[in-house]
């Protein structure tokens, strides 16, 4: 069966619209929320890549049993009197996006937000879009990195949502950016802005989400696209290749994932003599349980404990000046040829104001 669809008017006036999706992230930080939040996580076959007549016993029987008051603990630990930090962040991303293309086009897009696992779902998002009479929609996973675990798993839940309406609206995906210029100025500056008031540590650790190795070997591109992150933003700071280091974190399971792992070149540096670290996630927009207790909780302490002294995380680009207007941009180019000629010149004579203004001295 199709879903109800909105009641069609000949006379209305189509419109875009963009919908931003996030990883997801349970209602509260106790073991009853995150059971089905984990169910569903670890559920898709894209995220845990094992024979359900295998995994479904594990998952079932052991993970699900112990992971939930686990995970639930952590949780905890970053949990906000707004809620999850995940949650809130893309809440707001959304809400600044919307307000930034109403200042550089004449007929801004409707912008909506949704998380793959969890609620508001990406079903819920793109039904919420049809409601507002948007027959065209520009779908951001907010990965700066492809990976088949999480892009392609957000775009399975748009494609099986768009299975199942009637009238389908056109559609364009963005699969990645994690070389786009606005980005990568948006990651400098953090850096910079943190340098200029903390002043500089021995390492800058550069710490992304962690896949399996054979993703790698299979042909999934977000190693390498990782790579070229740090390498470009490395680049922008001006570091030479001994002054950071590339690494990944989130392991789970007894698989090899990529390395180096981040705790064991923590360690490792720490044993090294090397006092002092910053440490950024340059796969991640937005601050979460990741970041936020795994980097901020975890990974500092093993460092201080191996004998470093000083940990520096610097925070996600969150609702960062840089970062919104960088998304402005990769949502503007996707949306190319959808707002009306007089929206496209408006976002052109909008660029180049701020250009101008760029030029002869004006802040970022």
């Amino acid at each position: 069966m199709f879903a109800r669809e909105p009641l069609y008017r000949h006379d209305s006036n189509p419109s875009a619209g963009i919908l931003l999706v996030n990883l997801g992230t349970p209602e509260a930080p106790t073991a009853h929320a995150l059971r089905p939040y984990l169910r569903q996580f670890l559920s898709d076959p894209r995220v845990v890549e094992i024979p359900r007549a295998i995994w479904w016993p594990v998952l079932n029987g052991i993970v699900l049993t112990t992971r939930p008051r686990q995970s639930a603990a952590k949780y905890a630990k970053i949990w906000t009197a707004e809620g999850s930090p995940l949650k809130v962040h893309t809440q707001r991303q959304a809400l600044l996006l919307r307000g930034y293309l109403g200042e550089r086009t004449k007929a801004p897009p409707v912008v909506d937000w949704a998380m793959r696992y969890g609620r508001p779902s990406v079903a819920e998002g793109l039904a919420h879009l049809r409601e507002q009479g948007c027959d065209r929609v520009v779908v951001i996973p907010l990965y700066p990195q492809y990976s088949a675990s999480a892009t392609a798993s957000a775009y399975d839940a748009v494609f099986g949502t768009l299975s199942r309406m009637r009238n389908v609206p056109a559609l364009r995906l963005v699969k990645q950016f994690h070389d786009h210029p606005g980005y990568i100025n948006a990651l400098a500056q953090s850096v910079t802005e943190h340098w200029m008031a903390n002043g500089r540590a021995e390492r800058l650790v550069m710490s992304f989400h962690g896949i399996p190795r054979f993703a790698l070997d299979r042909g999934d591109p977000y190693h390498c696209q990782c790579q070229k992150t740090a390498r470009l933003l490395a680049e922008s700071l001006g570091l030479d290749a001994d002054r950071y280091c590339v690494t990944f974190q989130s392991r789970f399971g007894r698989a090899q994932w990529l390395k180096p792992y981040t705790i064991d070149t923590l360690r490792e540096l720490a044993g090294r003599k090397v006092e002092s670290v910053d440490i950024l996630c340059p796969g991640f927009v937005s601050d979460c349980l990741e970041t936020l207790e795994e980097i901020g909780i975890e990974n500092r302490a093993a460092f201080l404990t191996a004998g470093g002294r000083e940990f520096r995380y610097i925070a996600c680009l969150n609702e960062r000046d840089g970062w919104i207007r960088a998304l402005t941009d990769i949502a503007l180019e996707h949306l190319h040829g959808w707002l009306g000629a007089e929206a496209d010149v408006a976002a052109t004579e909008a660029e180049a104001r701020r250009r101008r203004a760029q030029a002869l001295g004006a802040p970022r």
